[in-house]
Order: structure tokens, then C-alpha cells, then sequence
């Protein structure tokens, strides 16, 4: 069973007496342990994509299955349910709270799951770890490279063992050199066994993935895998 499936989705917007289709009959697959790209221009759909996938928005029409569980009908709070147990975020600004150092910023997910101290400690220490982290885990935000504070929002991402990552323009606020760790750390990270979604406009990017999903005017326009040597 594939762990997602996206039959005839469309996404519609009313917008005054007009009509936007952002997506108009997109059907996929992704298998476990994927990693895809996502790209397009201004407009074509992918943030709306992403959205969906990410269970932060629903479609107008058609089904999408996330682990056997069809959560195009769902409602808020089912779907805020799926969203911290399923998928972890990571966007191109961070998004940490300055206040709080790594470890607290990685625990935050665990708090809204109920997981007691100790072992949420512990949890977020073991995901800071595996991003390059463990010596970094009292440093605010505002103490960390560009670099650090992405690692800290992807080491967030993982601490709830989630199904899939969804990754937003990942290296969008930072230097090519640390950009290109960052992606380093995402292959790796697909390597282990996770499943990876990054939506970007740079090729240099996509080209980590291994499946490049190419959308445009709200259709997909390809689906390849990477070209080898990329």
C-alpha cells in the first residue's frame, strides 16, 4: 500500500465573482521512503499541493489517503490529529520561538502529544543528535548560524517519528555553502528511511531528490525521477 495516494484532486478558490483552480485533477503516489521534489513557478499550484499534503488545507474534489487513512473528509481537529502525528514541517524561516533554546524548540511538538518530560527530553536530544546538534541544545536561536537554526527545525520535524517531512523552500534564507549542508543532511536523512518532500523553484535543489513532480497551471505537468549523475 502506498503511503500516499492522490485520486482526481482538485483544489478551487472563490475569489470575489472569480473562480481559481489551483489544482485541477492531480493523481499520485508517493511509496514510503521517497524523496521528492516538488517544483513549479509563481501560481502553478505547489504551495496548494503542499498544503494538502501537509493536511493544512483540504480539496474541493477527490481523495487523498495518507497511511491508509482517507483524510479528505476530515475536520479541524482530525486533521490538527494527523498533522502532529504524521507530518513534520520545515520552513524556509524557521519558524523557532527566539525565546526558548533547541531542546525546548524541539520538544514543542511533544508537548501537544501528551509525551511525559523525561522521555520527551530525551526524545528531542536523540533528534538533535541525529542532525549534528547534541552540543548545541541549550543555545537560543539568536546564539546559532543560519545553518543551526535550520538543523533545529528539521531536528523538530523528526522528533515525533512522523511519516513524512515536508520541507518549504528549505535553503531559501541561506548561503549556497550551507544551503547545500542542509540538503546534505535531508539526503541522508531519506537514506535512514524517511519520506521527504522538498517544494522549491531551484534546480539545485530538486536534483538532491530522487523523483522530481513538475506542476503547472494546476496539473503535473511531469513526474521523473532524477536524472542520474545529478
Amino acid at each position: 500500500m502506498s503511503l500516499i495516494r492522490l485520486q482526481n484532486i482538485r483544489r478551487q478558490y472563490t475569489m470575489g465573482a472569480e473562480t481559481i483552480h489551483a489544482l485541477r485533477d492531480v493523481s499520485l503516489e508517493i511509496e514510503r521512503g521517497e524523496y521528492v521534489a516538488i517544483m513549479g513557478p509563481s501560481g502553478s499550484g505547489k504551495s496548494t499541493l503542499m498544503n494538502l499534503l501537509g493536511c493544512l488545507d483540504t480539496p474541493s474534489a477527490g481523495v487523498y489517503e495518507l497511511n491508509g487513512q482517507n483524510v479528505s473528509e476530515m475536520d479541524d481537529n482530525q486533521l490538527a490529529e494527523i498533522r502532529n502525528r504524521e507530518i513534520g514541517f520545515v520552513f524556509q524561516t524557521f519558524n523557532l520561538l527566539p525565546r526558548s533554546n533547541a531542546l525546548r524548540n524541539v520538544e514543542l511538538p511533544l508537548i501537544y502529544s501528551g509525551v511525559d518530560a523525561d522521555e520527551r527530553k530525551q526524545m528531542a536530544l536523540d533528534a538533535l543528535t541525529s542532525v549534528g546538534l547534541g552540543d548545541r541544545i541549550h543555545h537560543k536561536p539568536n546564539e546559532m548560524s543560519g545553518g543551526q537554526r535550520q538543523r533545529v527545525a528539521i531536528a523538530r520535524a523528526l522528533v515525533n517519528r512522523p511519516s513524512i517531512i515536508l520541507a518549504d523552500e528549505p535553503t531559501g534564507n541561506l548561503d549556497s555553502r550551507t544551503g547545500e549542508e542542509i540538503m546534505a543532511l535531508l539526503k541522508a536523512l531519506s537514506q535512514k528511511g524517511n519520506t521527504i518532500f522538498v517544494v522549491t523553484h531551484e534546480e539545485e535543489v530538486a536534483r538532491h531528490a530522487r523523483r522530481i513532480i513538475r506542476i503547472r497551471d494546476g496539473l503535473i505537468a511531469s513526474d521523473e525521477p532524477t536524472p542520474p549523475g545529478s
